[in-house]
């Protein structure tokens, strides 16, 4: 819906976006099938790290993150950009946060080690990230080194181990919280924050369907700054258009469509 309603918006009547079921075994098959009518590819987890060694070149932000979820496919190149960190940091600047004090981000996966640059381009020299399993943060922490962020991973679920942290931070006032887990899995976090345990200025959930989440509506009913998965939906959509077509994105005209969709 967003890069159609966009394509309509700039006039471009023969281009069409479609989905692709495709797993990481078929995506060389792909890539080798796609002729000169393709300008690109959206890429979702797991083939934006699947894809890096099939790429010809890369943008440096995709070494950072370590993952690409646009190739522009032109002049028989595969070309490899990163557009989620923009659109993340994007989302956070038009909402007016800026992350310089204590950031919590919920989760170590792919989304997460975006955020971490995104993050890390809006001003925040550090980042507390809770993990259910620090043995899978390793690319998270390697991510981190790379863009000078300092990481601190602490327990995510229930337990002695994350009441003893709590208890510790009891007073602390996060500038920002960050989720990045999937499904019902920030849930408890929203207990926090309508308890009073944990107190932030704003929270940003990546999901946006359905909306609210229970941590965005546990955050709003406190006074905080709500950000919906959504705009970063939209915004990293607005920079693939962009790429692909090389005009403009047209935001608002994308927003709309994406909206009616989401409440249709």
């Amino acid at each position: 819906m967003l890069h159609t309603a966009a394509y309509r918006e700039l006039g471009l009547t023969g281009w069409t976006y479609e989905a692709i079921k495709c797993d990481e075994a078929g995506l060389p098959d792909l890539l080798r099938a796609l002729g000169p009518d393709w300008a690109g590819l959206s890429l979702t987890m797991p083939l934006k790290r699947a894809v890096l060694p099939l790429l010809d070149r890369a943008e440096p932000l995709v070494d950072d993150v370590g993952a690409a979820n646009t190739v522009l496919l032109a002049g028989g190149s595969r070309t490899g950009y990163n557009t989620d960190v923009p659109g993340m940091t994007t989302a956070l600047a038009e909402a007016g946060v800026r992350p310089g004090g204590p950031v919590l981000m919920l989760g170590a996966g792919a989304t997460a080690c975006s955020a971490l640059v995104a993050l890390r381009q809006a001003g925040a020299p550090a980042v507390t990230v809770a993990v259910r399993n620090p043995d899978t943060a390793g690319q998270l922490l390697a991510v981190g080194g790379r863009c000078g962020v300092r990481v601190r991973l602490v327990p995510f679920g229930p337990g002695a181990e994350r009441q003893e942290w709590l208890a510790e931070h009891h007073s602390q006032r996060w500038g920002l919280v960050l989720s990045t887990v999937p499904g019902s899995a920030a849930d408890e976090y929203a207990g926090l924050l309508a308890a009073g345990q944990l107190a932030a200025d704003a929270v940003f959930d990546v999901l946006y369907h359905p909306w609210p989440t229970r941590i965005a509506a546990a955050a709003a009913a406190t006074g905080a700054i709500v950000i919906s998965g959504f705009e970063l939906l939209l915004h990293q959509a607005a920079g693939q258009v962009q790429l692909m077509t090389g005009a403009a994105a047209p935001v608002e005209a994308m927003r709309a469509a994406g909206l009616a969709a989401l409440t249709g």
